[in-house]
Order: C-alpha cells, then structure tokens, then sequence
C-alpha cells in the first residue's frame, strides 16, 4: 500500500475521531446545561412551595394564638362568674343568718311575752343557723 494511501487513512481517522470528540463534548455540554436548567426549575418549584407552605404556617399560627386567646377569655368570664355567684350565695347566706337571728330574737321575745305559747301554736319551724358552710340549715 502507498504512503499516501497509509497517510490519509490516519488522517481520516484522526478527523473523525476530532469529530466525535466534538459531538460528544456537545452533546455532554447540552445535556449539563438541560441538568442544570431542570435543576432551576425544581428549586424555582421548592422555593414556591415553601412560600405557600410559610404562609399557611403563619395563618396556622395566628389561628392559634386566636383560639388560645379566647380560651383565656373564656375561663376569665368563667371565673367571673363563678366569683360572683360565690359572692351573692355568701350575701344571701349572710341574710339567712340575719334573718334566723330576727325570728329567734322574735320567738324569745313572743316567749317573754306570752311564755308557752309557741309551744301551744305549734308552727313546728326550728331555729336556723349559719354553722354549715354551704348555706342555712334546719336544726
């Protein structure tokens, strides 16, 4: 075979081993960009998802803080109230006791007026006083 012949061969083949180099280092350039703009595009979507996802954390958290707040509220009207009930049983058993202690004074007086009386009338009521804690009891 020729030189010349020997020659081109190498020469043809050198050239299209450049030529596929080249294609090949194309095609790896392409692909790295593609790579890289998919990879923009997931972190575009994780950014958007994280904003959403913040704020539905921050609307969460105020409905929170609101319905803590009103539960505070609540058990304070609670309180209230029961402090004020507390208040007007204390009231009315203190008038219970006033009240027993005008109908004794009221009986020991009518017994000093008219002694055995009560005794014949037979009204059956007893005295009433404020030893029990829960209000006026019967004795």
């Amino acid at each position: 075979m020729d030189t010349w012949l020997i020659v081109l061969i190498v020469v043809v083949a050198v050239v299209l081993l450049a030529v596929l180099a080249l294609a090949l280092a194309k095609r790896n350039r392409v692909a790295g960009a593609k790579r890289r703009e998919q990879q923009r595009l997931q972190a575009r979507e994780h950014l958007e998802e994280a904003r959403l996802r913040g704020a539905q954390a921050e609307k969460e958290q105020a409905l929170a803080e609101e319905q803590a707040a009103r539960a505070r509220r609540e058990r304070a009207e609670v309180e209230e109230r029961t402090r004020l009930a507390e208040q007007e049983a204390r009231q009315r058993a203190a008038q219970a006791q006033e009240h027993a202690t005008a109908a004794e004074k009221l009986r020991a007086e009518a017994e000093r007026l008219a002694p055995g009386l009560a005794d014949h009338h037979g009204n059956g009521h007893a005295p009433v006083t404020g030893d029990n804690p829960g209000g006026a009891t019967r004795r």
